[in-house]
């Protein structure tokens, strides 16, 4: 097992991270950039180096900077959490260069799952089904106007290296087919220089169900059943929930199946997320695979009983999962809320320094989060500062539970989303499950 482990992130995942890496005995390094000096990474780590300016670019992006503090520090492996260099290959391959264990799957399968094209190509050929849609690129007009009437309207445009929501038109009709091509190519070479773009049917309210793996280094792979991820904004989760209301048990069954073969075709280890989409008719399609951590991950956690993290480091280390899928058992209800340093109504983020703040608590609420009484939120990053997670014996004992932690949560001095979730939880429609991804547009402007 690793003596010491660098944690290239911030927030409430380097905060998760490094409380796992306590738990198993492992020393941690964090990094952090001019911004985040004061962070609570920062301070409960057991070593912390600067590494560059605010701006991502200049710090956590940063490669050469966060591989010679591994090395300077003397840390076997580097654990990216989500977001920053978790899905780069590029940096795996420097990580291993180095002689340093990337915490995740190797550098081929990131770069294979990453593309989306390929990735609906490994899904097929695992026998998985994918939403009807272009096999290659579409690189001119004549070939989408063909592939788009193929299809029908409305159909999706869609980044083949895209993530996050970023680089998807949805286009309802021919008129509007061209300009919505451009605009995705150009959004897509902006986010991640790579301008190719597929078209996709585009499923109408659809859900938005994912589920959880576990693969080790010798070829094994379960599966920790699925959450529903459905209510968006903009492409972008707010809340979610294990295990998915209204799944046959059938399905379930099914779904679970297929993503562990999606991950056995590619040569899967680590953490990993096949998302999928379902229809109103119980169909469901392959949509893209995550090869890291997931924002999620504590409410798999809460009705399974299994610390995934921890996980993840053990198979890094050479460890063989010791968890088989008859041991994986679902038991009870969880729901998160991802708690924002944003207008609950335009979205806007909202910097600055918290001047009061209280923590919701009691048996079956678990928060994850980086804030804290004086901590200034800082412009540069995402506006997510805390994930409210509750637990109990059913969705609605959950729900109540989260509600009564809501109440409970008190951060002043920037606006939050609280308010948001309050009315999200209290509405018929999640009380009776009736959740796809337009679930939102009831409650605020899309």
């Amino acid at each position: 097992m690793y003596k010491k482990i660098l944690i290239a992130n911030r927030g409430e995942i380097a905060v998760r991270i490094i409380r796992a890496c306590k738990e198993m005995g492992i020393k941690t390094v964090a990094v952090h950039s001019t911004a985040d000096k004061n962070a609570l990474h920062v301070q409960i780590s057991d070593e912390s180096m600067c590494i560059g300016n605010p701006a991502s670019i200049d710090s956590y992006l940063k490669i050469p900077a966060i591989i010679s503090v591994a090395e300077v520090t003397g840390a076997e492996a580097i654990h990216p959490g989500y977001g920053f260099l978790a899905e780069d290959g590029n940096f795996v391959e420097k990580c291993n260069a180095s002689g340093i264990d990337f915490i995740g799957p190797s550098s081929t399968v990131i770069k294979k799952m990453g593309d989306k094209i390929t990735a609906r190509k490994v899904a097929e050929e695992a026998g998985c089904p994918t939403t009807p849609g272009s096999k290659e690129a579409i690189t001119n007009t004549k070939q989408l106007a063909q592939m788009a009437k193929s299809l029908g309207y409305p159909v999706m445009i869609k980044a083949s290296a895209g993530g996050g929501g970023r680089g998807i038109r949805i286009v309802n009709s021919k008129a509007g087919l061209f300009n919505a091509f451009e605009t995705a190519k150009a959004e897509a070479m902006t986010c991640f220089n790579n301008d190719e773009v597929f078209l996709e049917k585009f499923i109408e309210e659809p859900r938005h169900i994912e589920i959880q793996l576990l693969g080790d280094k010798f070829g094994n792979v379960i599966h920790l059943g699925e959450r529903d991820c459905s209510i968006q904004r903009r492409n972008q989760k707010v809340i979610e929930e294990a295990p998915a209301s209204g799944l046959t048990e059938e399905l379930r069954q099914k779904m679970g199946a297929d993503a562990v073969a999606v991950a056995k075709k590619v040569g899967y280890f680590s953490a990993g997320t096949i998302e999928f989409l379902l229809d109103k008719h119980g169909n469901y399609y392959f949509m893209e695979m995550n090869t890291r951590l997931q924002v999620e991950h504590p409410v798999t956690e809460m009705v399974t009983g299994v610390d995934i993290v921890k996980e993840m480091i053990k198979v890094s280390a050479g460890e063989k999962l010791e968890l088989k899928q008859e041991d994986i058992k679902i038991s009870g209800h969880a729901i998160e809320c991802r708690i924002n340093a944003e207008d609950a109504e335009t979205f806007i983020p909202s910097p600055g320094e918290i001047i009061e703040y209280h923590a919701p608590g009691g048996f079956g609420v678990r928060v994850d989060s980086a804030a804290y009484y004086g901590w200034y939120i800082p412009q540069y990053y995402d506006s997510m500062i805390a994930k409210l997670i509750s637990y109990d014996k059913d969705r609605l004992s959950a729900t109540r539970k989260m509600l009564g932690a809501l109440d409970e949560y008190v951060i002043e001095g920037v606006n939050t989303n609280i308010k948001l979730h309050r009315r999200v939880l209290r509405s018929l429609r999640y009380q009776q499950a009736e959740i796809d991804t337009s679930f939102l547009k009831y409650f605020v402007k899309m």
